[in-house]
Order: C-alpha cells, then structure tokens, then sequence
C-alpha cells in the first residue's frame, strides 16, 4: 500500500489526499484483482471519514460520499473498475449480530470487494484476519496522525 506505516497530516486536505492516494494504490497492480477489508480505528472526529472520502476519489468515484452513521452502511458502484465499495459505520451497532444482519459475510465474500469499516471494533469475533488497520488519533495542535498496520 501506499501510505508510511505512520504520518501526521496537519489538515483536513491533507488527510483527505492521503485517503486518495491510497484508494488509487488499491486499483494498480496485484492489489487491482483482489478484495479489500480496511478497517478504521479512532475516536469521534479523529478524521476517519474525512480519510474516506479521499479513499472514494482515489477510487474514481464520482459521487459524494456520506457518512452511513445513520444507516450503518452505503453501497457504492465503481463501473469502470466493476468494484464495489460499502462504507460501513458501526457506531451505533452493539452487538456482532447485528453485523451479520447487514450482510458483512456477503461483502466480504465478494472478490471484487472494497470494504471499509469505521468502528471495527464492535465486530467482536467477526473481524476478518486478513486486512489493513489505520489507526486515528487526533493531536493537541489539530493535527492527525494515521498509522498502518497489516493483519
């Protein structure tokens, strides 16, 4: 993948490039032919989602992206790269079960598959191995930091 395993970014565009360069590094070469679970650790307004709509441009997509805290999950199409992108906030999910109503098994199950979770953590035993963690923290000057890790 494209991004250090950590940086700061000092604002918002900032991050939001980042998430694009790393969305396009998912279309090129071997990572272009195989699905993608990545998964967003971080507190409220620690610039997750901001990360995500850089990720949607990376990707080529040409509508807006919205956070799907209210309804847990948006499906998004890419159709020149016949991808598809779910955007899943767990935020207001308690309980494993609920992510397997939303139909997280069929997501993952899609080898065309982009999924990207913020709040993995409420996942419980559901949290695939294979995956890439980014991890948000927001710093005491407004800065970001964002570090990667592989599962």
């Amino acid at each position: 993948m494209v991004l250090p395993i950590t940086t700061i970014t000092k604002s918002a565009e900032e991050t939001k490039k980042l998430g694009e360069k790393f969305g396009h590094s998912l279309l090129v070469g071997e990572n272009a032919t195989r699905p993608h679970i990545i998964c967003l650790w971080g507190e409220l307004g620690s610039g997750k989602t901001t990360f995500v709509q850089g990720v949607a441009k990376g990707l080529g997509m040409k509508e807006r992206l919205l956070s799907p805290t209210f309804i847990i999950v948006r499906h998004y199409r890419i159709s020149d790269q016949s991808r598809d992108v779910y955007h899943l906030d767990l935020y207001r999910i308690s309980h494993e079960d609920d992510v397997v109503a939303i139909g997280f098994q069929d997501m993952i199950a899609d080898p065309h598959a982009i999924v990207i979770v913020e709040w993995p953590e409420r996942m419980g035993t559901l949290l695939p191995e294979k995956r890439v963690d980014i991890y948000f923290e927001s710093l005491d000057n407004g800065h970001h930091s964002l570090r990667v890790s592989h599962g």
